[in-house]
């Protein structure tokens, strides 16, 4: 058998407020969600100002990073470079930049999903979420 790794809560509110730091530092208004290896749910924040979409944008992004095994920015280039069926894949949603993965050993063990400003934007604030656990 395979051992597994998997996110506490303490590494949840970690990533949380890593990634809430890095918005507030750039003044930037957005929604956070992080989720486990299967998409689901595990912490979600808006922040003050965030567009109200935001809260349905950030949680999509990360399920669909965390399910997909990528960054969302890979679906979003794939529809941009014209393979626009793709949009049709079924339970595939958020597929813009600013879902990235939270891998350790070689496994995703979650996903934090950003929404509200630009998406590379959302993709750095992630990312600095995760940065935190110092994988």
């Amino acid at each position: 058998m395979k051992t597994k790794h998997y996110l506490e809560l303490d590494d949840v509110k970690q990533i949380a407020a890593a990634a809430e730091a890095e918005a507030l530092k750039n003044q930037w208004a957005v929604s956070i969600a992080i989720t486990d290896d299967a998409g689901h749910l595990l912490w979600f924040q808006r922040l003050n100002g965030a567009p109200a979409i935001s809260s349905h944008i950030a949680p999509a992004k990360a399920h669909t990073a965390a399910v997909g095994r990528r960054e969302t920015k890979g679906y979003e280039d794939v529809i941009n470079n014209g393979r626009t069926a793709f949009l049709t894949a079924p339970l595939v949603k958020g597929m813009l930049e600013g879902g990235v993965p939270i891998v350790k050993d070689g496994e995703v063990i979650g996903a934090v999903g950003v929404s509200g400003v630009k998406s590379n934007e959302d993709a750095q604030i992630a990312k600095a979420g995760i940065a935190a656990l110092g994988l």
